[in-house]
């Protein structure tokens, strides 16, 4: 009964993100942002944590369960380049350079912000901790 709920409450987690990201897609074609609509959603997933009016412990078991099978998320993608044979050639690899660099940088800068948040977080958990009692 317990994996049950578990698994209840993973499928609604991700329902919410995948309705999110459809809410991303929407605002993308009304507004004409230059972003993928995923984008947009994470975004708006992003404010409502920020926010608080989306606790952390609503999406964590979702994210979670979707996290490890992110690369298979990807293979149509990379399967839609065999419809684009100039991606093979000069451009492609000149487009395939600048995806490596970019995205080392994301990582560096997405590290380092962790790492940040972290240390943040760490500081609080210190403070709660020696504070005194009043």
């Amino acid at each position: 009964m317990r994996k049950l709920v578990k698994l209840l409450n993973i499928t609604l987690q991700i329902a919410f993100l995948y309705v999110l990201s459809l809410l991303g897609g929407i605002i993308v074609e009304f507004l004409h942002v230059p972003l993928p609509g995923s984008i947009i959603g994470l975004i708006i997933l992003l404010l409502l944590l920020h926010m608080k009016i989306v606790k952390k412990e609503y999406v964590a078991d979702g994210a979670g369960f979707l996290l490890p099978i992110l690369t298979l998320l990807f293979i149509p993608a990379t399967v839609g380049v065999v419809n684009y044979p100039e991606l093979l050639s000069w451009l492609g690899v000149s487009l395939l350079i600048i995806t490596i660099i970019s995205t080392i940088f994301s990582l560096g800068v997405t590290a380092k912000f962790a790492q940040k948040l972290e240390q943040t977080e760490r500081q609080k958990e210190e403070v709660e901790v020696y504070a005194p009692n009043d």
